[in-house]
């Protein structure tokens, strides 16, 4: 199993940035697909970027693409969500995920499991 801590998530004006982070200790050799959700009020959990570590392979919803990266560390101790260019729709709690998953979809959609963190709250104002 797998422990994710969140960090970095705040208020910020619309055209505004922030990296979020996920700190990962555990058994993290095990894994190959991090992934960040986001659910804000009222609305289903909406995973939004991945990425696949044995090929370096990224994923990322359709309302983020272009404005938001995800990487990891080498040694997947860590992952990051930078996102840039903010808008009041990207408010939400945004999650970390992290597990083992066959076939590179989506995010992580093929994994069995996956562990999750508490998460960080993001808020953009326009």
């Amino acid at each position: 199993q797998v422990h994710l801590v969140e960090s970095g998530g705040g208020s910020v004006q619309a055209g505004g940035s922030l990296r979020l982070s996920c700190a990962a200790s555990g058994n993290t050799h095990s894994n190959n697909c991090m992934a960040w959700f986001r659910q804000a009020p009222g609305k289903e959990r909406e995973g939004v970027a991945a990425i696949y570590s044995g090929t370096g392979t990224t994923y990322y919803s359709e309302s983020v693409k272009g404005r938001f990266t995800i990487f990891q560390d080498s040694a997947k101790k860590s992952g990051y969500l930078q996102m840039n260019s903010l808008k009041p729709e990207d408010t939400g709690m945004y999650y970390c995920a992290a597990g083992w998953t066959p076939v590179a979809a989506g995010t992580c959609d093929r994994s069995p499991g996956l562990d999750w963190g508490q998460g960080t709250q993001v808020t953009v104002s326009s």
